[in-house]
């Protein structure tokens, strides 16, 4: 019975080290992505160039990702359409693009519930100094309203894509 154990465990090890070590197809270089649809539903970000699909990515997002992100703190991952607003090279998560959240509408509604409207909405890696989670932070939601990729991934993103990107994100 321990060695059946044992066995079922060294190959939970070898699967999950294959699934988070094996290569996935990379971005083919000098792509300059222009659009970007984000469905939260499916969990992807679909990276678009001259209106034909390039990649397709696995992501994460926030702890409450059902609906609209209302106001700060809300962990909603927004859904609309917004615009790559920032580039950081230097982010706590690896490196991040940034999305033009919150504008007016936003805005306008958090103050109805009088909340501010938060801010900070990104397209990130992980977190710096964790960067080994790899493919396994796909398999739970857990930014704060962002929306999450690998270390790798958001590197092909952060050198293909430019301020300005158009970025519709849907439930």
């Amino acid at each position: 019975m321990k060695k059946v154990i044992l066995c079922t465990f060294l190959l939970f090890i070898l699967g999950a080290a294959i699934y988070n070590l094996y290569p996935e197809q990379k971005l083919p270089s000098n792509t300059e992505i222009d659009y970007i649809i984000v469905k939260k539903s499916n969990r992807q970000l679909l990276a678009y160039s001259k209106q034909k699909l390039i990649k397709t990515y696995q992501i994460s997002l926030g702890d409450s990702p059902v609906g609209h992100k209302e106001f700060e703190g809300d962990e909603k991952t927004l859904e609309g359409v917004y615009f790559i607003n920032a580039k950081n090279p230097n982010s706590g998560y690896h490196k991040n693009l940034g999305v033009s959240y919150p504008n007016k509408e936003d805005s306008a509604k958090a103050k109805t519930l009088g909340k501010l409207p938060g801010g900070d909405i990104k397209i990130h890696g992980i977190r710096n100094k964790l960067g080994f989670i790899g493919k396994f932070q796909r398999l739970f939601d857990w930014t704060n309203g962002c929306m999450a990729l690998t270390n790798n991934e958001v590197d092909e993103l952060f050198y293909a894509v430019n301020i300005g990107t158009k970025i519709e994100i849907r439930p």
